[in-house]
């Protein structure tokens, strides 16, 4: 590959400045734990700097006094450092016993699909400092998803697919579970579950540390997908695992409740075939007397809420939501003494709502807007906390309400637009509050609440702001985009400050266009928003806009209008918007539009450049999904429909259907070993687009996941086929 850029560009950003160097990487936070017994948190801090001025990879924990900022070492480096190593744990996360008295520390980890979830779970005595492997003889890397015992005397773990409790007092391990193997997993979770529900952890501690409630996932009859890995050795290395495509069988899925000290599992009787439906959610409550438990039906049109006695099985319906489209899966369990707190759209807009064990549903929040999420209950103060943002489906804000209603109450700053997060205390008294827009780094501060008031700044991102000021930076518009109908979608529009609009300059739109992303947001992107803005100090226009369907806080409808429609409204609506920003600003050039995204937005960048094929001269999918009959049940399904119900949706909504219409310039970019988005659907595509004797590239990265982001080199390399393929395809005058 040729460079890029000249050195004449600068002071503007660069591939290698991005990518390589990382000149512009934020600072971030360390894993933060608040303690539960006093004004403190920990957290794991380097020891040190090496010569180039990068912190060490050894670590001490650490507590912070919230008040003072006192820092005292409670475990030293060498205290992490395991008996006969050389080096410290490399730990990736950890818990306290709620009496803080020991540590759990979750080290040496593997990545198993989205996240590290499999590793050594050590045990640090804080008062003798010392650290006690636990799993006895297990093989390394190996558990996952251990957790104390609410009375801190033992830990449950998952091993080889069985759940095991180890007792601390002399580490003796009692095997809960049997049955587990390479088909039936007790304690975790199956592929389809873990991507679309974001359940991993599959089992609970009642409150009396008596018994474990847990998911079961059996996979037998579910179709293996296989992964072939050319690329680490001399003959390939094959990876099968169960994966239901749209239509498919799904793996069988119940609850059990299992004595700590093992015997006979009590299955908790839910009603129906336990391969139609989906079970997202389960927790004790707070008494430990029941449990309370979530079942989506196939079509997750239908949610409905179970109570169930732990000791029988038996179950009853509290709750009962349904949608037209979808019910969304937003409701972790969350208590209000003996009542749970729910979220619903039923009103039109995502409102918070209290709900009895007799089923008694009240609202908290009323009115036009929508709680984005939910942050916090805190029910001895009488709050619900929440994030939300009335006016701007850009932002993101942190609000609070009593719990009985009435007025919300803002607590993010009035003289801070843009997004904020907030990670706080169980009382609602402290938080690590991150602010940021699309034009300004996050800054992590310690604050007060309700008061909002500055304890302590935690990261400013001073050298990363230094660097920014140095550059001649794009600017950054948001705006409103009329697309017809009465329908106005927000948009993102990126320019070089010093723009010469007498020229024409190409317009690169970025996408997503489906219901799990939204790409127009006022908040840092990081190094892909900053590869946006090297485009725009060049000449590029680049834009972003949020059609229907997409996840914006814009209610009910405007989510769900895309159901049975997903390809088809909104790559009509990306293509109107796209239309209406060339009508808008006459120096866009319209012999010059492009398009590109990922997963969803790979889809759906297929689909502008297939449909709209006089509209898009250029397209990049990266790791797209071409027909949707080859994407994973739960999500398909969600939005499509079953496939024989829905058959003309699937087709029409793939981009595969309207492959014969090319006429621009493709690039298709996918990893091999995408375990997520199969390479599959692009071969598949490759040989409609030879069939239809079209012209296109493809660029398969071996052995790549979704993220396209291990192996070395990696990410630089991919950002420079990107770029110069707009360079060649969508050039500058």
């Amino acid at each position: 590959m040729t460079p890029a850029y000249a050195a004449a560009d600068l002071p503007k950003l660069t591939l290698d400045s991005i990518f390589t160097a990382e000149e512009f990487k934020e600072e971030k936070l360390e894993t933060l734990r608040w303690s539960k017994k006093g004004a403190y948190y920990f957290s794991l801090e380097s020891t040190g700097k090496d010569k180039d001025g990068k912190d060490l990879p050894s670590k001490d924990l650490v507590r912070h006094d919230i008040a003072t900022g006192i820092q005292t070492i409670i475990a030293s480096a060498k205290t992490l450092t395991a008996p006969g190593a050389k080096k410290p744990l490399s730990v990736d996360s950890f818990e306290f016993s709620p009496d803080e008295s020991q540590v759990l520390l979750f080290a040496n980890t593997r990545k198993v699909w989205r996240k590290n979830t499999r590793g050594d779970y050590w045990l640090l005595n804080l008062a003798g400092q010392t650290l006690r492997k636990l799993g006895g003889d297990a093989a390394l890397a190996t558990l996952m998803f251990a957790k104390f015992s609410p009375d801190g005397h033992r830990v449950a773990y998952v091993h080889k697919n069985n759940l095991h409790v180890q007792s601390l007092a002399d580490m003796k391990i009692t095997a809960v579970t049997a049955d587990g193997s390479a088909t039936l997993i007790n304690g975790g979770s199956d592929w389809v579950n873990e991507e679309e529900l974001d359940l991993r952890d599959g089992f609970r501690w009642s409150p009396d540390s008596a018994r474990l409630l847990f998911w079961q996932f059996n996979t037998q009859d579910v179709k293996r997908f296989t992964l072939v890995n050319h690329a680490d050795g001399r003959y390939p290395r094959v990876t099968t695992f169960p994966y239901p495509k749209a239509g498919e069988k799904n793996s069988a899925t119940r609850l059990g409740v299992v004595s700590a000290e093992g015997g006979e599992v009590t299955w908790l009787n839910v009603p129906g075939d336990p391969r139609e439906h989906y079970l997202p959610h389960a927790e004790w409550t707070p008494d430990g007397k029941a449990v309370l438990l979530q079942q989506f039906n196939r079509l997750q049109n239908t949610l409905r809420v179970m109570r169930a006695d732990p000791a029988t099985g038996a179950t009853q319906t509290v709750l009962t939501e349904t949608d037209k489209a979808w019910v969304e899966n937003k409701n972790t369990f969350r208590w209000i003494g003996d009542d749970f707190l729910w979220l619903s759209e039923r009103s039109g807009w995502r409102h918070a709502y209290r709900v009895s064990m007799a089923g008694e549903v009240r609202p908290i929040t009323q009115g036009e807007f929508d709680v984005i999420e939910v942050r916090l209950v805190e029910a001895n103060g009488g709050w619900l906390y929440y994030y939300a943002s009335p006016s701007n489906a850009t932002q993101r804000y942190l609000y609070r309400i009593r719990l009985s209603g009435g007025e919300p109450e803002r607590l993010s700053p009035a003289d801070q637009p843009g997004s904020h997060g907030y990670d706080m205390t169980e009382d609602a008294q402290w938080a690590v509050h991150t602010h940021s827009t699309a034009i300004s780094p996050p800054v992590i501060q310690l604050v007060s609440l309700p008061d909002h008031k500055t304890i302590r700044v935690l990261k400013l991102q001073k050298m990363l702001l230094e660097k920014l000021a140095a550059l001649k930076l794009p600017k950054v518009e948001f705006l409103r985009v009329d697309i017809g109908g009465g329908i106005f979608c927000d948009a993102l529009c990126i320019t070089a400050q010093d723009m010469d609009k007498s020229r024409a300059h190409p317009l690169l739109m970025h996408v997503y266009g489906e219901p799990a992303g939204q790409t127009v947001r006022d908040v840092w992107s990081g190094q892909r928003g900053l590869w946006h803005w090297m485009l725009a100090q060049h000449g590029y226009v680049v834009a972003s806009v949020d059609t229907r369907g997409t996840p914006s806080p814009r209610g009910r409808d405007w989510r769900k209008s895309v159901h049975l429609q997903l390809g088809i409204m909104n790559s009509k609506e990306e293509a109107e918007a796209t239309k209406a920003l060339l009508a808008r600003f006459p120096f866009l050039d319209r012999q010059r539009v492009g398009i590109w995204g990922w997963s969803g937005g790979g889809s759906s960048s297929l689909d502008a450049i297939f449909r709209y094929p006089d509209l898009y001269q250029t397209a990049i999918a990266v790791a797209p999904v071409p027909d949707r009959g080859l994407y994973d049940s739960i999500y398909e399904e969600r939005y499509m429909g079953l496939p024989k119900a829905n058959a003309e949706g699937y087709r029409l909504g793939s981009p595969i259907t309207h492959a014969s219409a090319l006429k621009g310039n493709l690039l298709i970019v996918h990893g091999t070993g995408d375990d997520n988005v199969h390479y599959q659907g692009t071969e598949k595509l490759i040989n409609e687009l030879v069939a239809q004797n079209k012209r296109f590239t493809v660029m398969p990265y071996p052995n790549r996941d979704h993220a396209i982001n291990t192996g070395e080199g990696t990410q630089r390399h991919l950002y420079e086929l990107m770029t110069n393929y707009l360079h060649r395809y969508l050039p500058l005058n």
